[in-house]
């Protein structure tokens, strides 16, 4: 399972109205119910706020991966935003972001492995310049999808 093939048009927003940090994890973690991702938003959420109080989830660049091993999840996805500004988060380079992957992941150990691999393949993309000036510019599934190829 690769970051392209799990990319899904259901969960992209890539014109989020979110002002901080708390309204795009629960915007985006809306996005994933709606598409049967996850069963319970609520308890979703408290999950992936269990992991955000565990350590810095902005990368760098403007980007933040949340994301927690939780019960209420179905199956594995990442809900995309990119907000129309950008918003504060806790950041390895302490600048702000507008891009936020939200990872939803089971708890159990065999998809915290897949989850460990997407991650690592995300930080990768997440970290070649052509994929960062690739997101920089699109506005659509397409545009986006063509820089995880």
């Amino acid at each position: 399972m690769a970051v392209k093939d799990i990319l899904d048009r259901a969960v992209i927003d890539l014109d989020m109205d979110a002002d901080d940090k708390q309204s795009a994890i629960k915007h985006l973690s809306g996005l994933l119910y709606k598409a049967g991702y996850i069963s319970n938003m609520d308890g979703y959420v408290k999950d992936v706020y269990v992991r955000e109080r565990e350590g810095i989830t902005g990368i760098g660049n403007h980007v933040a991966i949340p994301h927690g091993k939780s019960d209420s999840v179905q199956k594995v996805g990442i809900a995309i935003g990119k907000t129309r500004q950008m918003i504060e988060w806790e950041s390895y380079d302490e600048q702000p972001v507008n891009y936020i992957f939200l990872f939803a992941v089971p708890a159990d150990n065999e998809n915290a492995k897949v989850h460990l691999r997407l991650l690592a393949e995300l930080a990768a993309k997440l970290g070649n310049d052509n994929t960062m000036k690739k997101l920089e510019v699109c506005s659509g599934f397409e545009e986006l999808a063509e820089a995880f190829a």
